[in-house]
């Protein structure tokens, strides 16, 4: 690798402002804003709107549309199991 082409690399907090969940990993990423994490140090926080705490795939409250009666017409097609 090749030095002084690449962003630095640390600890960075992501906080997710819909489930007001916070977790601390490493990346690229900067923030101008900080928070004192539960270790003392403080670290760098980046806020998103949406992260695996609460996005509907992810917690099971995610619906299928169906506006036209796909899924039914599917299910009795190849039945319910495949």
């Amino acid at each position: 690798m090749r030095n002084g082409i690449h962003p630095s690399y640390g600890a960075v907090v992501f906080r997710d402002r819909a489930a007001n969940y916070t977790f601390l990993t490493r990346s690229t990423m900067t923030s101008e804003k900080t928070i004192e994490w539960e270790d003392g140090h403080t670290y760098p926080v980046v806020d998103v709107e949406i992260s695996n705490v609460s996005h509907p795939f992810y917690t099971g409250t995610a619906r299928v549309l169906d506006t036209a009666g796909r899924v039914e017409r599917f299910e009795r097609r190849y039945g319910k199991n495949g």
